[in-house]
């Protein structure tokens, strides 16, 4: 009986150190062809965890310059979210509403315009760029060629309608009541020597009014898909930008001071955007902070 019982305990010694074995070596197998991560995958992970920024805009070179920076809010374990919007309201809707972090595609002034309008609360929390406005025309290359009762077109909204009359104010076209006003409207032209016929069309659709009138205000920003720039086009330039004018990060009063918020301030004033602004805008647009 001795013997019938060691054998069958070295067999079983065997067979368990065989299982033991095998397990083994199929824990190193399965360690050893483990898919890596790609770094696709690896970034998509390190993304689950990090804090979202996400900012309203709608046109480029703002949304250029929110990518711009995309990285190093990475880096700073932000994941930058951009929510494109048709229009400029939306945006303003989207900052209101809690939907995004902020935005950026505005000047103070039609800022506060829309506070006032919608009992809203969005603060400017760093200026950027001053965009170069200017009056352009398809038929005259000077102001003095232009024909009695000349059409003109100018924005509707209040701020930047005003901007328009400053400006044509400054060229000698009319004369204001107040012409360091940002709140001068059509009545309060108190001279109009040629007669000019002004517009007001909305202002994204300044480019259609191009090719319907003898002088048209517009951005650079929308200009630009005409061929158009305002240092070599424009008829009558700003000149030295109004900081008043300047586009702006928007944000909340509630969120304005919030840890993520400065850190994207912090990047929108650093120097990638400034050698952004100074290169790929020239002509274009000049740093404002």
């Amino acid at each position: 009986m001795k013997k019938i019982f060691t054998v069958l305990m070295t067999v079983l010694t065997l067979v368990l150190v065989g299982c033991g074995t095998t397990n083994n070596a199929d824990t190193k197998g399965e360690k050893n062809t483990e898919t890596p991560k790609t770094e696709v995958e690896s970034k998509a992970e390190a993304n689950k965890s990090q804090e979202t920024i996400k900012i309203a805009s709608h046109t480029n070179p703002m949304i250029d310059m929110l990518k711009l920076i995309e990285d190093d809010l990475s880096k700073a374990g932000y994941k930058l979210e951009i929510m494109e919007v048709s229009d400029n309201v939306q945006a303003n809707v989207a900052l209101q509403n809690k939907e995004v972090d902020a935005n950026f595609f505005q000047h103070e002034p039609f800022m506060q315009q829309y506070n006032k309008g919608n009992n809203a609360n969005l603060v400017k929390l760093t200026p950027v760029y001053n965009a170069l406005v200017a009056f352009y025309s398809k038929d005259y290359k000077k102001l003095e060629e232009l024909p009695e009762k000349a059409v003109v077109a100018i924005p509707n909204d209040p701020t930047n309608k005003a901007r328009a009359l400053r400006l044509l104010a400054k060229g000698g076209l009319i004369e204001l009541k107040d012409p360091n006003s940002y709140e001068v409207d059509i009545k309060d032209i108190t001279k109009n020597s040629k007669n000019l016929q002004i517009k007001e069309w909305g202002l994204l659709n300044l480019n259609e009014a191009y090719q319907e009138s003898d002088l048209t205000f517009n951005y650079p920003t929308y200009i630009e898909a005409l061929g158009l720039k305002p240092e070599v086009d424009g008829l009558l330039l700003e000149g030295e930008s109004d900081q008043v004018f300047a586009i702006t990060v928007a944000a909340r009063e509630d969120n304005k001071d919030s840890e993520k918020l400065q850190k994207l301030k912090e990047l929108m004033t650093g120097e990638k955007i400034k050698k952004f602004i100074d290169e790929k805008l020239k002509g274009h647009a000049r740093v404002a902070f």
